[in-house]
C-alpha cells in the first residue's frame, strides 16, 4: 500500500509517500481502507518533534489522527464491524491514518454519521472529541449553565458550540467580527468581538471556560469565571495559582478515542442537531480554523 511517512522530525518537507507493507489486524482490531483523513494542529506539531519528549516516535512513522472509511477485515475476536461497513475513528497519538488502510482497536472505531461523505466525516473525530470531553466529561457542563468558548468559529470552537446549545448551555463565543455570523448560525447566544472588546469587562460568571488559545487569553478568563467553576484548556496547562485565587478549578485536558463518544457525536449530526463544516479551497478537508 501507499503511505505518507516520516523518516526525520522536521516541517512539511519530512513528508514522503512511500510503498510499504498493508498492516493485519490483530485480536479485536479491524483494518479500515481509508477515503479520508484530516490534519489538526496536533499532527503537525508530531511531525514537528514539538511533542518527542513525552510521545517519541519509532521512526519511520505514519502520522493521522483522524480517519474515515470502510472497514476491510476484521481480526480475531473482533464482532462489533463486518467488512463494508462505513466508520470512522480517532486513532489515538500513534496514528496511521496517512495510509491506504489503517488498523483500529475496534473500541476506538464507531459507524460514520450517515448523511455525510468521508471528506466531511474526517473532519470530526480530534475536533469532536476534544469538544465533546472537555465540555461533558471534564466539566460536567449542564443545561441552564453559562459556557464562553475561545476560537468559537474554529475547529474544536464550532462543535463546542453546538454540542454547547444541544446540551441546553447558554454559549457565549469570541470570534473576528467576520465570523460572528457564522457563530450566530451555529447558535451563540452571544458573539463577542475579541479584537474590538475584552471579553472579560462583558462575560461574567460564567460556569465553564474552554480555552482554545492559552497565554494572555487564558489567564485573562479567570476573570469571567464564577467561582467554583472550571476554565478546561486544551492548548497549555493553567495556573494553578490563579485558579486558586479566583475560586475556580482549571485543567489541561488532550481528548482521548472514545468509539461511545463518536457514537452520540453521528446521532447529533445524523438528526440535523449538529453540522460539520469543510471548507473549499487549499484547505478544503478539514474542519474550518476560523480567527
Amino acid at each position: 500500500m501507499k503511505a505518507i511517512r516520516i523518516h526525520s522530525y522536521g516541517g512539511p518537507e519530512v513528508l514522503a509517500q512511500v510503498e510499504m507493507q498493508r498492516p493485519a489486524p490483530g485480536a479485536n482490531e479491524v483494518l479500515i481502507k481509508v477515503h479520508a483523513a484530516s490534519v489538526n494542529p496536533v499532527d503537525w506539531k508530531i511531525r514537528a518533534g514539538y511533542m518527542k519528549d513525552f510521545l517519541p516516535l519509532t521512526l519511520p512513522a505514519t502520522l493521522g489522527l483522524d480517519v474515515s472509511g470502510t472497514v476491510e477485515e476484521v481480526g480475531p475476536g473482533a464482532a462489533l464491524f463486518k467488512r463494508g461497513d462505513e466508520v470512522y475513528a480517532s486513532l489515538g497519538l500513534e496514528g496511521g491514518a496517512y495510509a491506504e488502510y489503517a488498523v483500529a482497536k475496534e473500541a476506538i472505531v464507531a459507524q460514520k454519521p450517515s448523511t455525510l461523505d468521508h471528506l466531511q466525516t474526517a473532519a470530526i473525530p480530534v475536533a469532536g472529541l476534544t469538544a465533546w470531553q472537555a465540555l461533558f466529561e471534564v466539566a460536567q457542563l449542564r443545561a441552564g449553565q453559562k459556557v464562553l468558548i475561545h476560537g468559537a468559529a474554529g475547529g474544536v470552537g464550532n462543535f463546542a458550540v453546538q454540542f454547547a446549545k444541544e446540551r441546553g448551555a447558554y454559549v457565549i463565543g469570541t470570534a473576528s467580527s467576520r465570523n460572528h455570523a457564522f457563530l450566530h448560525e451555529l447558535g451563540v447566544d452571544k458573539a463577542v468581538d475579541y479584537q474590538q472588546t475584552r471579553f472579560e469587562d462583558v462575560v461574567r460568571d460564567a460556569d465553564v471556560v474552554l480555552d482554545t488559545i492559552g497565554g494572555d487569553t487564558q489567564e485573562r478568563s479567570f476573570k469571567a469565571l464564577k467561582k467554583g467553576g472550571i476554565l478546561v484548556s486544551i492548548v497549555q496547562p493553567p495556573s494553578q495559582e490563579l485558579a486558586a485565587k479566583y475560586g475556580v478549578r482549571a485543567l489541561f485536558y488532550g481528548g482521548h478515542p472514545s468509539s461511545s463518544d463518536l457514537a452520540e457525536i453521528a446521532k447529533l449530526i445524523d438528526s440535523g442537531k449538529v453540522k460539520t463544516v469543510v471548507e473549499n479551497g487549499p484547505s478544503a478537508g478539514g474542519s474550518p480554523a476560523r480567527p
